[in-house]
């Protein structure tokens, strides 16, 4: 076979092939590190969190990836997304629902939405002070604050 040939050609080949195996095993170890979930972004959680979604759109988090983008003070690169977009992915601008709250491809359905413990099982992850101290770390100029709830939106009594 053609592919198996010992010149400058059939070696690129092969490395080739070994690289684009490399890429797929990468991309199923992330994927199954991750429960296989997906992020759906905020416009999915909005349907049934109206409630959430409006009060966080007001929040200095819906806004991030803007925010970041016009600061005259520091310059905007791709490092910024991993505080200032959700995922790292600018395709989901802001510091949304999962950004916080896992990605939402496994718990987002009503039947395992309203049954808390599915959810948590499907994915769905309550925050805590160390969620927040993934980027408010008081460094640079990401000041450190302390979880409350109350401001990152709104909650059902």
């Amino acid at each position: 076979m053609e592919w198996y040939r010992w010149g400058r050609e059939g070696t690129m080949r092969r490395i080739g092939v070994v690289g684009a195996v490399g890429v797929a095993v990468l991309a199923l170890v992330a994927l199954q590190a991750s429960g296989g979930a997906s992020f759906v972004g905020a416009a999915r959680c909005k349907v049934c969190h109206k409630l959430q979604f409006d009060s966080w759109a007001a929040t200095p988090h819906a806004k991030a990836t803007d925010t970041a983008r016009g600061s005259s003070r520091w310059p905007f690169g791709p490092e910024c997304l991993r505080c200032h977009a959700t995922n790292r992915d600018e395709a989901l601008p802001g510091v949304q629902c999962e950004a916080c709250h896992g990605p939402g491809s496994n718990y987002q359905s009503m039947q395992i939405m309203k049954d808390r413990q599915k959810a948590l099982a499907a994915g769905l992850v309550i925050p805590t002070q160390a969620t927040c101290d993934g980027c408010h770390d008081g460094k640079d100029h990401h000041t450190r604050v302390m979880l409350d709830r109350s401001t990152v939106h709104a909650h059902k009594n």
